[in-house]
């Protein structure tokens, strides 16, 4: 029975490819995630754990609970403990670290990186005048508040020499700094694309902290020195607030940081993988239904001779198996080979990736072999076993026995019950809190039954392209009845694209009522034309507030300062605002009270802060400011808060008294004639062309807040078309096997005069009826979940409103019947190429 299988794989060499093919895809998605996630994740941990070559004992500011920290607290890590720990026995040496956000603008005014690992730090030297952390290539070491360092990857791309005058920004202002040094760096922000500038310690931290004081202390232990001693002694006269970690354990933490982040990467990629591998088990059941059936009157006869039913199986699982392998196989070489693409790819598109072998483990090749041979072998079995249920008798006739009314009807009844089970399970959780578990059940139940159903769904929705077809004459015709000859076919070949286009589908409707509250939303919230932050997000200096203010065409203005402060017993920030202006630049619904009582020591706050509180407009407020003084805020509104405002809102004339260092978070701007470029570039210039500031109006503001969920669905297209090729694939060997099946039948149709044009256009037009089957099926259902994934959406986004992205869906219908045209350019070929007479004599 090993033989015979194994010749039956041989004898079937073409129909399996397209098997072989779609399978390798999705263990090629497998493997080339996990060779990709492994060989990053190995470089970004080698690269941190260089980071700690020269520390054996960190002191860092100890992790304090915030309602025990005492508002405005300076780090305990000043320069009297930095000589303190210089001077314990076993240290070599001892450096003091700061550091913060510093944007470098190239020669054009850009920013050079991302903006979130763009750091500035301080250059600390030793007793021979170096930092051995930062060996210089070109120049010398940053003296005094003009100068500054640059790392050597960021000074090639900005296209800096020693000497050159560069903008650079730390808090918003613009700051000209003269390049005294290059340097190289094995640090690993810079590694990841990042920047690195260095000043000298009084400026960095005069910029980054409070003068002597430091974010970090680094020991490097002497020889002979073990650092879990070192460790011990410097615990011995650390002052309350700080702690002492070792080099080893820092590496240690921080390769795990980097394992989980690689983690959730890793399992993003391996669900639209599943996704992919999910879509082939339907072309393998389909493939080997169509194998079994071709070959009834050899099965039969072998079990004439004495074969038993077990043997019949397992030569059907035999056969799944050989091809499981030899696409696991190709798979894995295939997936190592996109692992090394993707590393390249993303230092081609600006990522760096740190210098690394790539990492092929055991565990991928385990894992690549095991989901080939498994996914293969069991999408195989059901052929398998009904294989084994063909009666010797059957070995009489040409064509086994047809599905039975009463299996029929157990299908049908089955499906009708998940699927009604699920529209029940997703109705119930859109009206739940949380319903996500629900939902996630009951879609799955749905696509279940649908799945099942789609036998008997695919007579009638087919017979709606009936008026259709008939204008391609008889081919129309024949391709009709060819779609719906065998549901069961039809079903599985159009179920493969169905599973693609729901997940594709389903999330355009989403992302699009998502985009559309948000623009709702900051439409509805914001008076201002214009929002001005950092491109980080971080800290703005109060000098920005004011440059704008005095801007030309500027009517009105208001810094969002940010301040923390005590309520209670728990610690919340304060959000200082012009209270004279504000009314004018935001446009705020009231529950109780008014914007016009934002005054004094009268606050604002939103409504879900005050309910979780039970405040009401009128009620006294005990809170103990930044500066450590204490007093009482009234409440003079509750407003409906939302993404672009929300928390307890006080006036800065206020809040200011109570600050030592006022920082803002943004600056809301309204201009004399609106949001125009002239406007904007006005606004850019008084600003002086700030590389690490953005002037952001209504739509920038909407997109920013949209842009992870845009990305993300933008990834998942991309990703998803992997299932798309997949269901491609399917259809082909469909029709291929179809044409195969129907040699005979084609022979006839061409002696009685059905040229080799007609029968092109008849399998294609079979092609194309299937596609758009899967493809109505496939957005139906994503129409239908993205509707109920918005109910549950609404609940966190008051100005969420379903948009049907009508012109998406004609295009992703589009893509389904061009999925259908080009699937069946082979098989149409080739059935055209058929021998009427060898055709009429096959067997």
């Amino acid at each position: 029975m090993f033989r015979t299988a194994l010749r039956n794989v041989l004898a079937h060499k073409a129909r399996l490819l397209m098997t072989v093919l779609a399978v390798m895809l999705g263990v090629a998605f497998v493997s080339g995630t996990l060779v990709f996630t492994s060989t990053l994740s190995n470089a970004l941990q080698g690269s941190a754990r260089k980071g700690f070559d020269n520390v054996d004992v960190a002191i860092q500011r100890g992790a304090a609970d915030p309602a025990d920290e005492a508002p405005g607290a300076h780090s305990p890590l000043d320069q009297k403990l930095l000589d303190k720990a210089a001077g314990l026995p076993g240290v070599a040496s001892a450096t003091g670290t700061v550091s913060g956000f510093t944007a470098i603008a190239d020669k054009h005014g850009t920013m050079i990186g991302d903006g979130f690992s763009t750091t500035g730090s301080n250059y600390s030297p030793g007793t021979d005048g170096t930092d051995a952390r930062y060996p210089m290539r070109t120049g010398t070491a940053p003296k005094g508040p003009q100068e500054f360092a640059l790392d050597a990857h960021t000074a090639d791309r900005g296209g800096y020499k020693v000497g050159d005058t560069v903008r650079i920004s730390v808090d918003g202002p613009v700051r000209e700094q003269r390049l005294s040094g290059i340097f190289t760096t094995d640090d690993a922000r810079v590694g990841a694309g990042g920047s690195l500038a260095l000043f000298d310690t009084a400026t960095a931290q005069k910029l980054f902290a409070t003068p002597g004081h430091f974010d970090e202390i680094d020991l490097k232990a002497a020889p002979g020195a073990s650092q879990t001693a070192l460790k011990d002694a410097v615990e011995k006269v650390l002052p309350q607030g700080a702690e002492a970690t070792t080099g080893r354990q820092l590496a240690d933490e921080q390769a795990k940081m980097i394992a989980q982040s690689m983690d959730g990467m890793k399992t993003a990629l391996l669900g639209f993988a599943a996704v992919a591998l999910f879509v082939g088990i339907f072309i393998i059941a389909n493939t080997f239904t169509m194998l079994v059936a071709q070959r009834t009157k050899e099965l039969a006869l072998m079990r004439a001779v004495g074969a038993s039913r077990r043997q019949i199986t397992r030569s059907v699982l035999t056969e799944a198996f050989v091809v499981g392998a030899v696409a696991a196989v190709t798979g894995l070489l295939a997936g190592i080979g996109i692992g090394a693409a993707l590393r390249s790819l993303m230092s081609l598109t600006g990522g760096s990736v740190p210098e690394g072998p790539l990492v092929v483990s055991p565990s991928t090749i385990l894992t690549a072999l095991a989901v080939g041979i498994v996914v293969t072998v069991l999408a195989a079995w059901l052929p398998g076993r009904r294989a084994a249920k063909i009666p010797p008798v059957a070995a009489m006739n040409s064509v086994h026995a047809a599905a039975t009314t009463k299996s029929l009807v157990i299908r049908n009844t089955v499906g009708a019950l998940f699927a009604g089970a699920g529209i029940a399970a997703v109705l119930v959780a859109t009206g739940m809190s949380d319903g996500k578990t629900t939902m996630g059940a009951g879609a799955a139940l749905l696509v279940i039954g649908v799945f099942v159903l789609t036998p008997l769904l695919s007579r009638p929705l087919i017979a709606l392209a009936t008026p259709v077809l008939r204008l391609f004459g008889i081919s129309g015709v024949l391709a009709r009845q060819n779609a719906v000859r065998n549901p069961r076919r039809t079903a599985a070949t159009a179920s493969a694209l169905m599973i693609g286009l729901t997940l594709i589908t389903g999330l355009t409707v989403i992302a699009g009522s998502v985009q559309h509250g948000i623009d709702k939303m900051a439409t509805s919230a914001l008076k201002a034309d214009y929002v001005v932050s950092m491109a980080t997000h971080s800290p703005l200096s109060p000098d920005v507030a004011k440059k704008l203010a005095t801007a030309d065409g500027v009517t009105a203005s208001s810094p969002l300062r940010n301040a923390p402060a005590r309520i209670g017993a728990t610690t919340t920030s304060l959000t200082g605002v012009n209270g004279k202006e504000f009314d004018q630049l935001t446009r705020l619904d009231f529950t109780e009270g008014a914007l016009g009582t934002l005054h004094g020591d009268r606050a604002l706050v939103d409504d879900t802060l005050a309910k979780r509180k039970g405040w009401h407009a009128g009620s006294r407020v005990p809170v103990t400011f930044e500066d450590g003084s204490k007093g009482n805020l009234t409440i003079g509104g509750v407003y409906e808060g939302n993404q672009v405002i929300s928390g307890i809102l006080l006036d800065n004339g206020t809040l200011d008294r109570h600050q030592k260092h006022a920082t803002d978070m943004q600056v809301l701007v309204k201009t004399a004639h609106g949001a125009t470029p002239e406007a904007k570039d006005s606004l850019v210039k008084a600003l002086g062309k700030n590389p690490a500031i953005t002037v952001a109006d209504k739509k920038d503001v909407s997109n920013a807040i949209a842009q992870t969920f845009t990305l993300l669905l933008n990834m998942v297209y991309g990703l998803l078309a992997m299932a798309v090729i997949v269901a491609v694939i399917g259809v082909v060997n469909t029709l291929a096997m179809s044409v195969f099946e129907r040699s005979q039948e084609i022979g006839m149709l061409r002696a009685i005069g059905l040229d080799r044009r007609g029968i092109k256009r008849m399998v294609r037009l079979e092609s194309l009826v299937i596609s758009l089957f899967g493809g109505v099926l496939g957005i139906g259902l994503g129409v239908f979940f993205g509707w109920a994934a918005g109910e549950l959406i609404g609940a966190s986004l008051p100005t969420y409103e379903l948009v049907m992205p009508w012109g998406r869906m004609a295009v992703f219908l589009a893509v389904a019947a061009l999925v259908g045209v080009l699937a069946a350019l082979w098989p149409a070929r080739r059935a055209a190429k058929l021998n009427m007479l060898q055709a009429i004599k096959a067997e």
